[in-house]
């Protein structure tokens, strides 16, 4: 059986989480993307370091656009028909339903994939459903890209759309220009900024959402959804909003959970993974977006492990049409710990821990680096400035912070400006 892969840059996700499973689960792979040179030396390193990766083939295509999508997998020829469509890229999503439509294959609705990636349909949908889910809408305003920055105040009052407020790209990811505007000047000094970098680029104002950000993680075949557990996020100072911790919850909290999932729904998602975040405001979940893919920056590594579920190949098997099991086996009593060490300035990293993966007291403590030594960059603000991860998993959550604790004071992270 043969799973055609659509991806932008290589991530973790992919090379440590999908293809190995698709490895485990005898299926030949063809890895469609716009970068094959980076993914090639991907798949050399992670061989090199002892992963197998038999059976994979990566090929050049435009996987923006869903019809060079559909051309070049028929170009292949019979022999290479896929059984499987899928894409864990926030930007790909629409394209790989679109693709798995036309091949009959078993997929996500486009219109929830669509819907999900971009944050003006979102609320748009959100609003729409809000007397079906009994969910209060977010208020947000749009602006297009031929419109000016100055013309964003008057859409916010327009909208009843208070300061502060957070503007982002309406297709963006990972915190990628996500501010928070505190004024009327600060807003539109925030867009003009975006739009250097972004030409054009359609902005999306919301809310601001005070309050402890969670997220749910699910995973579903189109019948049963399955909810994987949820995390507490730490987030840097405003005004950005950069993500540096995450620690697995005991349980999914309520009436929280049951209010996100009848959101889901009502956006038509439930198909392989998603990971959504939210704002707890008192007995309210108000959605801040929906990832419709798993969670990444190796959350979905740790949580498959604490877990003790074939995670991606569960989410693998789905796209090829089987149903999920009704009790995934998943261990109740597993804690995890993501810490993200970040870059406070720009410059060379000089000096920085190997990778290393130590158990003792009952704690499994894996780092991860996520920049190489000599390598110099400028401070993005976002993601991109992570230099390491580390993933603790165990079953007593003291143990755990004291494990996190005691890796980050022995270690050292030199940056030379």
């Amino acid at each position: 059986m043969r799973l055609h892969l659509l991806a932008l840059n290589p991530t973790d996700s992919v090379t440590l989480g999908f293809l190995p499973a698709a490895a485990r689960l005898g299926l030949d792979v063809t890895v469609l993307t716009d970068q094959p040179a980076a993914h090639r030396r991907a798949y050399e390193q992670s061989v090199a370091d002892g992963g197998k990766l038999p059976g994979l083939a990566v090929l050049g295509c435009d996987v923006t656009d869903y019809r060079e999508v559909v051309a070049r997998i028929s170009a292949l020829g019979p022999a290479a028909r896929p059984d499987a469509v899928l894409t864990n890229s926030d930007h790909l999503q629409p394209q790989a339903a679109l693709a798995a439509a036309y091949f009959g294959l078993p997929g996500k609705d486009w219109r929830a994939a669509l819907a999900t990636k971009n944050k003006a349909l979102l609320r748009d949908r959100l609003a729409e459903t809000a007397a079906e889910t009994g969910i209060e809408p977010v208020r947000s305003a749009v602006l297009g890209p031929g419109d000016e920055p100055e013309a964003f105040p008057g859409r916010l009052t327009e909208a009843g759309l208070p300061y502060p407020c957070v503007v982002k790209p309406r297709e963006g990811v990972a915190s990628e220009d996500v501010v928070l505007a505190e004024d009327a000047a600060d807003l539109v000094r925030h867009c003009r900024a975006i739009r250097a970098r972004r030409p054009g680029a359609p902005l999306v104002a919301e809310e601001y959402l005070d309050g402890e950000l969670h997220t749910l993680e699910t995973l579903g075949d189109g019948s049963t959804l399955h909810v994987l557990g949820s995390f507490r996020t730490r987030l840097s100072p405003p005004p950005h909003f950069i993500e540096e911790r995450l620690d697995l919850l005991p349980a999914p909290p309520q009436p929280h959970t049951e209010q996100v999932l009848a959101q889901l729904r009502a956006l038509g998602v439930g198909f392989g993974a998603c990971h959504t975040e939210y704002v707890t405001q008192g007995g309210r979940a108000r959605i801040i977006e929906v990832n419709y893919r798993a969670i990444g920056d190796q959350c979905d590594l740790a949580l498959a492990d604490v877990l003790g579920i074939p995670l991606f190949e569960h989410i693998l098997r789905t796209h090829l049409g089987e149903p999920l099991p009704a009790d995934l086996g998943a261990r109740p009593d597993g804690r995890l710990r993501v810490e993200y060490v970040c870059a406070d300035r720009g410059g060379t990293l000089e000096k920085a821990p190997p990778a290393s993966d130590t158990e003792r007291d009952g704690v499994r403590l894996v780092y991860r680096p996520l920049r190489g030594t000599g390598e110099a960059h400028p401070l993005h603000r976002t993601n991109r400035d992570y230099l390491g991860v580390i993933r603790a998993t165990g079953t007593d959550q003291g143990r755990i912070d004291q494990a996190v604790e005691a890796f980050l004071a022995a270690q050292r992270w030199e940056i030379m400006s």
